[in-house]
């Protein structure tokens, strides 16, 4: 029994998202953006005190993607207003500092001295203790955490595969016109014999002119050693070989970023020699398109998973 072929979609390397979560008088958000790369490589940046969801993010990452650099990124937030019944105390030493400024300024800029209830309300003079949290409900803070990261990836996923589509639309686009240009040289290839005859033929013709003899045998000769350095069959058939595997690389998706940028290597490599033994207007004009296309394909592969 034949294994049935797996048709996965083409995903792109560029994406962002975004996922907001809360558990308490706690809140958060998640910012994930994902740039092309040669491997995978994952930047994770949280404030003070959540370092422990590094490895268990990075984890998901990696089962998510294969290709890319991802940016994670945790901004939390406690609110304060569900966060009022936590007990207060005074920065003495702030207050200190405030009053006795104060008294050096008394009547250079006010005549009085400011109201204590004022210098209270100087940030940082009244502040929240801060309290040890019950390691379980700390557990599920992080757990909350780590289900909206994995929203965000989720979310980060799907915009790769959007981005995706599109660059599949662009790709077979590409494809098609490298075989049409396949085609297109096959076709100026089978005329080249007789265009060669016919300049060499008219060189010879200018050196008997000039007294000079050839033998048809020689001139015969002069053709078959000038085809043959000319022959570009093996070329285009290499090439629409390589058209041929990217064709189905794009078909069947997944992670074929880096099987479709050696395959841009092959087809350049084959579009130069191409160009390179022609001595015909229209097949360098060929050439030169394939090498284009080439490049165009190419440019837009170094996005792909």
């Amino acid at each position: 029994m034949m294994a049935r072929e797996i048709f996965l979609t083409v995903a792109s390397m560029t994406g962002f998202a975004r996922a907001v979560g809360e558990h308490g008088s706690w809140c958060w958000a998640w910012e994930a953006k994902s740039v092309n790369a040669r491997s995978l490589d994952v930047r994770f940046r949280t404030p003070p005190g959540h370092d422990r969801l590094e490895m268990a993010a990075r984890e998901a990452v990696t089962k998510t993607f294969k290709r890319g650099s991802i940016n994670l990124n945790l901004s939390v937030q406690r609110n304060e207003a569900e966060d009022s019944s936590r007990p207060m105390q005074i920065n003495r030493e702030l207050l200190d500092q405030l009053v006795e400024e104060a008294r050096r300024y008394t009547g250079r800029v006010a005549q009085e001295p400011p109201r204590i209830e004022t210098l209270l309300a100087v940030r940082g003079v009244v502040e929240p203790i801060d309290l040890v949290e019950d390691e379980d409900e700390v557990t599920a803070r992080f757990d909350a955490m780590l289900t909206s990261l994995k929203s965000a990836l989720s979310q980060l996923s799907d915009s790769r595969l959007e981005e995706g589509a599109r660059l599949k639309a662009f790709l077979d686009d590409q494809l098609e016109e490298l075989t049409r240009l396949c085609g297109e040289a096959s076709t100026v290839e089978a005329t080249r014999p007789e265009k060669i005859l016919d300049r060499l033929s008219a060189q010879v013709k200018d050196l008997l002119d000039g007294g000079t003899a050839m033998s048809e045998e020689r001139l015969t000769q002069e053709v078959a050693l000038l085809v043959a350095k000319a022959d570009i069959r093996e070329e285009i058939d290499r090439l629409g070989a390589h058209i041929a595997a990217a064709t189905e690389h794009v078909k069947k998706g997944g992670a074929i970023g880096r099987r479709l940028d050696f395959l841009c290597q092959e087809m350049t490599r084959e579009a130069n020699t191409i160009c390179s033994k022609s001595g015909d207007v229209d097949l360098t004009r060929v050439g030169l398109a394939m090498k284009a296309t080439v490049e165009q394909f190419r440019e837009q592969v170094q996005n792909v998973e």
